[in-house]
């Protein structure tokens, strides 16, 4: 009998993403409060001759003939790492169920849940914390998706405080279909210092008081990655006028927009609909974990 083992990479959401200044080194510091959902991509990982990653799902296309698979990037690290603690070889077949470049986390999630998946897979078990090195070696996003919890997240994305007592609600996500390079977004970026996220004032008691407090804060990508990707704005406007929609932004750096909702009935109605105004665009309905 083979043996498997399965990971989750949940998709990352900024619900709030504050560009509050840049590094010499010309990387942006941010604050943002990031929470997960329950649609994901999925990793599966058996003994193997060697390590090779297999794509499938309904974005896995998009990501072939890439030179370098950050997937294969975070196993190579774990083994660099922790040698002789993983079997000689891995097969890791990923089930891209999120699409690619939308502001959404997917490679750095993917990359997360490879950490996750060998530190259960060489039995060392490490806390999370102890890989939180590898997880920014990786990539500033990849330590927040390595937490995969709700979370204000600072510095350049490795600075992590997780919020608890957070209620899940449900979101429909939306992208017009066009990839959206991170680096060309942050280059439109006209004002890199713009003000920090009103911490104290956050009332996390139910989704209404969320979106309500949310309404004060932004994200500073949103106007250029409208430049680039101008549907955004009728998008925005169309899944925040579905009834029940309390919300409607765009996540990181685009070009995923979530809204906001309270009931995961009034979120399946809220697609359906979207879903009928934008044919070409990607719709789903998740709840946050």
């Amino acid at each position: 009998m083979t043996v498997e083992w399965l990971e989750p990479a949940p998709a990352k959401i900024n619900l709030a993403l504050h560009i509050v200044g840049q590094r010499s080194n010309g990387y942006h510091e941010l604050e943002s409060l990031c929470v997960f959902t329950e649609l994901c991509d999925e990793l599966t990982a058996k003994p193997a001759d060697k390590d090779e990653v297999e794509l499938t799902g309904p974005f896995g296309n998009a990501l072939r003939g890439e030179r370098s698979n950050i997937v294969l990037k975070a196993l190579t690290l774990f083994r660099t790492r922790f040698p002789d603690k993983l079997p000689q070889g891995l097969k890791i077949e990923l089930d891209k169920a999120l699409p690619v470049a939308a502001g959404i986390g997917g490679g750095s999630a993917d990359a997360a849940a490879m950490l996750r998946l060998a530190n259960r897979i060489s039995g060392l078990n490490l806390d999370l914390n102890d890989l939180m090195g590898m997880a920014l070696e990786l990539g500033a996003d990849v330590p927040m998706c390595l937490l995969s919890r709700t979370a204000f997240v600072s510095g350049v994305g490795e600075q992590l405080t997780p919020i608890p007592e957070f209620p899940t609600f449900q979101m429909v996500l939306a992208n017009p279909g066009k990839a959206v390079s991170t680096a060309e977004i942050f280059r439109k970026l006209v004002d890199k210092d713009n003000p920090p996220i009103q911490r104290d004032a956050a009332d996390f008691a139910h989704i209404s008081a969320i979106a309500m407090w949310l309404e004060g804060t932004r994200n500073d990508l949103q106007k250029p990655a409208i430049e680039h990707v101008p549907e955004i704005t009728d998008m925005l406007a169309d899944l925040g006028q579905q009834k029940g929609c309390l919300l409607s932004r765009m996540s990181g750096s685009g070009a995923t927009i979530f809204g906001l909702f309270g009931t995961a009935g009034e979120a399946m109605l809220a697609a359906q609909s979207f879903r009928k105004n934008w044919p070409q665009a990607w719709v789903a309905q998740s709840a946050t974990l």
